[in-house]
């Protein structure tokens, strides 16, 4: 009996798999075409003879323009801005990849809803609610109210084992639904580690420069010293500036995802209890 139960789980991988493909590759163009955009503005637009003395990109930039303060970082910039691009980039997608996975309406009153409707003991008005709400949590709700019906009608199981069928499916269909949010989520963490350490790099590369002017001999290379100041502090604000992004960007949507897991598992739990008590004690009997 409980060989069907796990048949659907096995035909859904494929599915799970190729979404999962079609999410790396999208992962891989997106950090290829951030690079490429890095290297252009950085070669372009922030190394524009316009923004330095002289029209020459080689000389200090113009007073007040950052543009050209931030291409004297040298050419850990465009690393940085490529982190900075795919930090933006992969929160947008996360946004939007939670954003449908709760569904046309608050998670709380789809929650609240399907608790007045297990309470009646109106299984076909839940299910249709989930219909309504669409996104995994539904999705999720939807396997385990189906589930629910097929254990009511089954004669041949105990109430245990009913009761386990049921949370099976709710577990099956939550590794199933889950994990896609997730997605992406290792590279925004990965980001928040190695964004600083990436500016550090910058600023030990830029205070070398700073260090090799003043060693000159005779008067210190004003113009190298300078710039060498400049590249280490702009490495230095730029890979912060980004790791705290990723940071923030991480810790709110492992919380989102945290909420979107909450609510099935509350959900879960009044199936499951409502089943025990309705449905439970009248099988025992017979």
């Amino acid at each position: 009996m409980n060989k069907p139960a796990a048949r659907p789980a096995a035909a859904a991988a494929p599915k799970g798999e190729a979404k999962g493909g079609g999410s790396s590759m999208f992962a891989i163009l997106a950090i290829v075409l951030a690079f490429i955009v890095s290297v252009v503005v950085y070669k372009f637009v922030l190394g524009n003879g316009s923004h330095f003395q002289g029209g020459n990109n080689e000389n200090n930039p113009l007073p007040g323009d950052y543009f050209g303060v931030v291409y004297k970082g040298g050419p850990v910039v465009p690393v940085l801005i490529t982190m900075f691009l795919c930090v933006i980039i992969f929160s947008i997608e996360r946004a939007l990849t939670i954003s449908r996975a709760k569904g046309s309406k608050s998670i709380e009153s789809f929650v609240r809803t399907i608790r007045q409707k297990l309470n009646v003991n109106d299984i076909t008005g839940a299910i249709a609610a989930c219909d309504q709400q669409k996104g995994s949590v539904a999705n999720v709700v939807k396997a385990g109210l189906v589930k629910y019906q097929e254990m009511a009608r089954e004669r041949n199981m105990e109430k245990d084992q009913k009761v386990l069928a049921i949370q099976k499916e709710i577990e099956e269909s939550t590794a199933l639904e889950l994990p896609m949010l997730e997605k992406n989520l290792v590279i925004i963490s990965t980001l928040a580690s190695i964004a600083t350490l990436v500016g550090l790099i910058g600023t030990v590369l830029g205070m070398i420069k700073a260090f090799s002017a003043l060693a000159q001999g005779g008067a210190p290379d004003a113009v190298g010293l300078a710039n060498g100041i400049s590249e280490a502090l702009i490495n230095t604000a730029l890979g912060i500036s980004t790791s705290a992004l990723a940071i923030v960007a991480y810790n709110f949507f492992t919380s989102k995802i945290d909420e979107l897991t909450y609510s099935i598992d509350e959900a879960g739990f009044s199936i499951i209890q409502t089943f025990a008590a309705q449905h439970g004690e009248t099988e025992h009997v017979a």
